[in-house]
């Protein structure tokens, strides 16, 4: 995320330094066209189902007709949907950036690239802490984390509450805001790699999980990825208050190895075990069935692949460490001494003259002179 200087100076209109300096407002406006249909009849019942999913309510499944809460599943009219929430992300993306994190740092006068990382590790941990929160009042609410059976039975997962359908569209809203924000936040090119690389990842699994209907496992690894990636940018932004404050990346790297392998155990639990011995297998796309090997295959291998690069990184990233540790460890000593002996130098030079006195060359040189 680059730095954003401002101007005196008013842009052309609809030039490129407008839109980024104006991108919220111009989006704001862009999402009360979603809002201001809802004023109109003829306008207002699409408008509701863009903005709540309200198009999309099904029956109760078995063994919970006598509770009133209603069940959703998914459709192409959740397009419309996402595309709004994500204009919401950008404009909140925008509130925190220039109502929080904007006053921090002129505050800190960070370096350019503590300022890029910064913002954004103020930006994601505003967004895990809320997704953690949320996903965990769901699995709560759902029994998920009480009965993990759940994950699998009952598959496929046509049918959700309000709440988790929701959780889900506003999930991939906001890693689709992502992408213009590139733009808007003026990234760096040699950054935009490696931030295209992670918000492809996170849209493939809770894109997948959303429309193979295995929302119940990838709700529960959202939790426990988010809570990993949670602590981590906490202790990032701790570090960049004072730098002798390094415990919470021990912490997290402890959680980050637990966090991977609970997520490839629960992983292949769910769809080499439960899935696989579940009678209804067959592709069904009408009843939203896809249990089938080759569907299970695909997804556990990607999932292990994306454990496995994670660990690459993480494996990568704590060798970088210990690198420079060492390196700030052996310039440490190599600085003691020398200053040691410039010292004793200091001493034995005043010493020398000291303990001479008259006989010596400095004394000499006086006399003849």
């Amino acid at each position: 995320m680059g730095i954003r200087k401002k101007t005196t100076k008013n842009p052309p209109v609809l030039s490129h330094e407008f839109v980024i300096q104006n991108h919220a407002d111009i989006v704001s406006c862009v999402a009360m066209v979603f809002l201001l249909g809802l004023m109109f009849e003829v306008s207002s019942r699409t408008h509701v189902e863009w903005l709540f999913s309200a198009a999309h309510v099904g029956g109760c499944p078995a063994g919970l007709e006598e509770t009133a809460v209603s069940h959703f599943h998914n459709g192409i009219k959740d397009l419309a949907t996402i595309f709004f929430y994500m204009l919401v992300a950008i404009i909140m993306h925008a509130i925190i950036q220039e109502y929080v994190l904007d006053k921090i740092n002129r505050k800190k006068h960070f370096s350019k690239t503590k300022h890029s990382k910064f913002n954004e590790s103020g930006q994601l941990s505003a967004f895990y802490l809320f997704s953690f929160g949320w996903g965990t009042s769901i699995l709560l609410s759902e029994n998920f984390l009480s009965n993990p059976v759940t994950l699998w039975e009952g598959y496929p997962h046509t049918l959700m509450p309000f709440q988790m359908k929701f959780y889900y569209i506003c999930q991939l809203g906001y890693w689709l805001h992502t992408l213009p924000e590139l733009y808007f936040q003026k990234t760096k090119k040699e950054d935009i790699p490696r931030q295209l690389v992670y918000i492809f990842l996170y849209l493939v699994h809770i894109a997948g999980a959303y429309i193979l209907n295995l929302n119940h496992l990838g709700l529960v690894l959202l939790v426990l990825h988010y809570f990993v990636e949670l602590v981590f940018h906490i202790s990032r932004l701790v570090y960049f208050s004072n730098e002798n404050r390094q415990l919470g990346f021990t912490i997290w790297a402890i959680l980050f190895v637990l966090g991977r392998l609970l997520t490839l155990s629960l992983s292949v639990l769910t769809i080499g075990f439960g899935l696989a011995t579940a009678e209804n297998q067959g592709f069904d796309l009408a009843a939203g069935n896809f249990n089938i090997l080759f569907v299970r295959i695909t997804v556990l291998a990607a999932i292990c692949l994306t454990q496995a690069f994670m660990m690459w990184k993480f494996i990568n990233f704590q060798l970088r460490r210990w690198r420079e540790h060492a390196q700030a460890q052996t310039l440490k000593k190599k600085q003691v001494p020398s200053k040691s002996k410039s010292k004793k130098d200091k001493v034995n030079g005043v010493n020398g003259v000291n303990s001479h006195g008259a006989d010596s060359p400095r004394a000499r040189k006086e006399k003849s002179s």
